[in-house]
């Protein structure tokens, strides 16, 4: 973490050393500001980083019984069966190519 004084502050050196460390600003030797880089992030990704009604959602849905992935899969065999009358694979590997 960088300190740098609003005094001293020079935007353009502060804003790329941002993009590696978080740069606080002070003023009369106390912090009044963080600069943190968001190179990569889209304005959206900023917007719920910030957003508590977003973050409190994530809380709740994290405390739910969560399903595996293989029993994901059965399941949507299992209902595709079903649908079409035949079994489908549980499982696709995605590592193979598609032809």
């Amino acid at each position: 973490m960088k300190v740098v004084s609003a005094q001293n502050l020079e935007l353009e050196a502060c804003l790329r050393t941002a993009q590696a460390e978080a740069v606080v600003i002070t003023k009369k030797g106390k912090p009044v500001a963080l600069l943190c880089g968001v190179e990569g992030m889209d304005l959206e990704q900023l917007e719920l980083s910030q957003s508590a009604k977003f973050w409190k959602l994530i809380r709740e849905r994290r405390k739910e019984k969560t399903t595996s992935r293989a029993d994901l899969e059965r399941k949507l065999a299992e209902s595709s069966s079903k649908r079409h009358g035949r079994p489908i694979p549980a499982t696709v590997d995605s590592r193979r190519p598609s032809r």
